[in-house]
């Protein structure tokens, strides 16, 4: 086995650590939370067997949906997906884990994150990142989030690229460039040379998902809300969908790897709302939210 097939298996195995982690902070956070667990296989361009995936879709009382996926695909692709890389390489490599939380309080942000492994034809790379898209403001719960991945990323140095990278990246260019959340770090095609550092980076961003999420939003967990928190809540959801659906790069990566639409699209909300020309109510929390969508330096 040489030495990236060696990072491939590991990076694998991690992903599958991370999920099963992740998996039991769910359940913690809600004990009645239901779990629909779902193994599937895939066939590569050519009709192939091209590896497969697990996914865990969660339906609760707490947590609304959640969706907490890996994969590892490969095989033969159509070529004119691989010219999208830069090159005429006809087979690919893929493994990650990817997850979305909707909680049911409005109190409680919705946070996304994924970490991944990829190669086309002789070119491969790290990607991933995580965000958070909060409905009421609460600043210090956005210091706190954003705290966590410049601590994480303090040894490598990337944290304001990322970061950057993030609040352009998960952004509705439709809407004014306003953003679904209010950010976190994002990064892809990441290769310095060094594939041990490489590695050593995307799986230390990977253990630091669940410090900078689980805390701050088991403190808000049990807080009251009121209708307008809901309202508000679910036509942000509206817009995270528009995103996913409109400019989302894993979303379009997933479908047109032959992946498994279910899966991909575990990450939409179990609800959202749209109104013509909405608007929060003058002076509200709500209101004020919407200053957030904007790219701010937290720390």
């Amino acid at each position: 086995m040489n030495q990236l097939d060696k990072y491939k298996e590991i990076f694998f195995q991690q992903v599958r650590k991370i999920q099963d982690e992740v998996c039991d902070q769910i359940k913690l956070m809600d004990p009645e939370v239901q779990l629909t667990e779902d193994q599937w296989e895939r066939n590569d361009f050519e009709g192939n067997p091209g590896g497969g995936g697990l996914t865990r879709v969660f339906l609760g009382d707490k947590i609304e949906n959640a969706g907490v996926n890996t994969s590892l695909v490969f095989g033969k692709i159509d070529p004119k997906f691989g010219q999208k890389f830069g090159g005429d390489a006809d087979t690919m490599w893929a493994t990650g884990v990817s997850l979305i939380i909707h909680p049911r309080n409005p109190r409680v942000p919705t946070t996304h994150a994924n970490f991944r492994m990829i190669q086309i034809g002789e070119k491969f790379w790290f990607g991933g990142g995580a965000d958070l898209t909060p409905y009421y403001p609460y600043e210090e719960d956005f210091k706190e989030f954003h705290g966590v991945w410049k601590k994480a990323l303090g040894p490598y140095g990337h944290y304001q690229k990322m970061k950057e990278t993030c609040d352009t990246y998960f952004t509705n260019t439709h809407r004014d460039n306003e953003m679904r959340g209010i950010g976190g770090i994002f990064y892809d095609h990441f290769n310095s040379g060094n594939l041990e550092a490489d590695f050593e980076m995307a799986r230390t961003l990977s253990e630091h998902f669940i410090p900078s999420y689980f805390p701050l939003a088991n403190r808000r967990l049990n807080e009251e809300w009121t209708e307008e928190d809901e309202e508000f809540m679910l036509h942000r959801r509206g817009r995270y969908v528009e995103f996913n659906l409109l400019h989302d790069r894993g979303t379009k990566f997933g479908l047109e790897s032959n992946g498994r639409t279910d899966s991909i699209l575990v990450s939409l909300p179990r609800r959202c709302m749209y109104t013509y020309q909405y608007a929060p109510k003058p002076a509200s929390p709500h209101e004020k939210m919407m200053e957030y969508y904007r790219p701010k330096d937290w720390v």
